[in-house]
């Protein structure tokens, strides 16, 4: 389990430039394999995931515990899923970075800070994913957890418009629309496109 200590506004956050440098000095890891900032285990994170040229971005809505080589279940669900639709990486990216078991326990005053940093790791996400980079929407209900979660969708959706990224599904969808979460999807699920738009005008 991880309990975040305090709000995030209360604790020194690395900014992602920052984060990625830091990934030069620290942790145990085969970097060949694994994209991982910050490259320690800390009270947010920006990205983790695996390398390579077709990677399947999945979007849920806040990290837990899962680290390189030692992934949670959610985790290994979107890498044999990923696997499955033909993608030859996954990246497991967030709506917000803040780590948390139960996002019940989320920030519950928007850090505008740690949103912007996050922004900024999705834009290198994004540029470095090839062309029609594909987004897979996987934060299921708990988006309904905290009020600003939405609003930090919308930015995702902008920023991924910008490199004419293609928004995906699996499973269905939920009585308010929201996309499935990864946890409970067969290991052969198809993703299947996603009116992002649409979702948000709801």
């Amino acid at each position: 389990m991880h309990i975040p200590k305090s709000e995030s506004s209360a604790i020194e956050i690395l900014t992602f430039e920052e984060a990625l440098k830091e990934r030069a000095v620290s942790a145990e890891y085969d970097r060949d394999k694994w994209l991982y900032v910050p490259n320690f285990y800390s009270e947010y994170r920006y990205i983790l995931g695996t390398k390579g040229k077709k990677p399947l971005i999945t979007i849920g809505i806040n990290p837990s515990t899962a680290e390189p080589e030692n992934l949670d279940n959610t985790l290994k669900s979107v890498e044999r899923i990923a696997a499955f639709n033909g993608f030859d990486s996954f990246i497991m990216f967030n709506v917000y970075a803040e780590r948390a078991t139960n996002p019940d326990d989320m920030d519950k005053l928007f850090n505008e800070k740690l949103h912007t940093e996050n922004m900024k790791a999705f834009t290198y996400v994004l540029k470095n994913a090839g062309e029609n980079p594909a987004i897979w929407a996987a934060w299921g209900a708990i988006i309904e957890k905290r009020d600003y979660l939405k609003d930090c969708v919308a930015d995702m959706v902008r920023i991924g418009n910008e490199y004419n990224a293609i928004w995906y599904k699996a499973g269905a969808v939920s009585k308010a629309g929201h996309p499935h979460h990864p946890l409970y999807l067969k290991k052969d699920s198809k993703i299947e496109l996603f009116d992002v738009n649409d979702y948000l005008s709801r």
